[in-house]
């Protein structure tokens, strides 16, 4: 299997170790590693299959829980032009929130994953993790694991909806809709939040994302490892 790409001298070893990945380690089929150091560019290699397409410098793939990242900026952003008040009750700006003991939940405790909704009470219908109005009415309906603000336990899966319902309630836009037009776009970043139609997906990340939503039902149980 062939690496391809560019790599600065003094950083020989970290391509040594990116070959190993694939002719020693086993398990990646495909991947691609950018560094950047004071704005220069010292990596940039890719090398492997990408759903039965060969890995390229410009494959889309997945970046996972970054994207809670990227969905922080944007209330960031709105904090920062003093439309949403991150000290303020999340009832301010999504009154149906409140249901079941959430009342006092803050902005910020749904930043600092300390909202006690790390996990969903009610099963998740099919499909219904995709589905925008299923996930926020679920969240908003059902009791907190943990008084909101008094215990930290990562919202692997929730993160996105719980601040993004926040944002579009402020912003009258969806979280997707409102990272490109005020973040992605001006910045001439190529990172969505949800991938335009115009794009082919990657087959092989997709698949992974579906692995990982079959997971729910462990993520459901109070012992699970996001409340430890």
């Amino acid at each position: 299997m062939t690496v391809e790409g560019t790599c600065a001298d003094e950083f020989a070893e970290v391509r040594s170790e990116f070959e190993r990945n694939f002719a020693e380690r086993g398990g990646e089929v495909g991947a691609g590693v950018h560094v950047t150091v004071d704005g220069e560019t010292v990596v940039d290699l890719w090398g492997g299959d990408a759903g039965g397409r060969a890995w390229t410098e410009d494959t889309i793939t997945h970046v996972w829980s970054c994207t809670k990242g990227a969905t922080a900026s944007c209330a960031h952003l709105l904090a920062s032009r003093g439309e949403l008040d991150l000290d303020a009750p999340v009832v301010r700006y999504w009154p149906e929130f409140g249901q079941n003991g959430k009342a006092g939940t803050l902005v910020r405790h749904l930043l600092a994953h300390q909202a006690g909704s790390a996990a969903l009470r009610e099963p998740v219908p099919t499909g219904g993790m995709f589905d925008w109005g299923v996930m926020t009415e679920l969240l908003a309906r059902q009791e907190p694991f943990w008084a909101p603000g008094t215990r930290h336990g990562y919202h692997a899966l929730t993160f996105g909806h719980l601040i993004g319902e926040v944002i579009r309630r402020v912003a009258g836009v969806s979280l997707a809709e409102f990272f490109e037009k005020e973040v992605s776009g001006p910045l001439g970043l190529d990172f969505w939040l949800t991938l335009p139609e115009d794009l082919e997906p990657n087959e092989r990340g997709q698949s992974l994302v579906d692995a990982a939503y079959r997971t729910l039902g462990y993520l459901q149980a109070p012992g699970g490892i996001w409340f430890r």
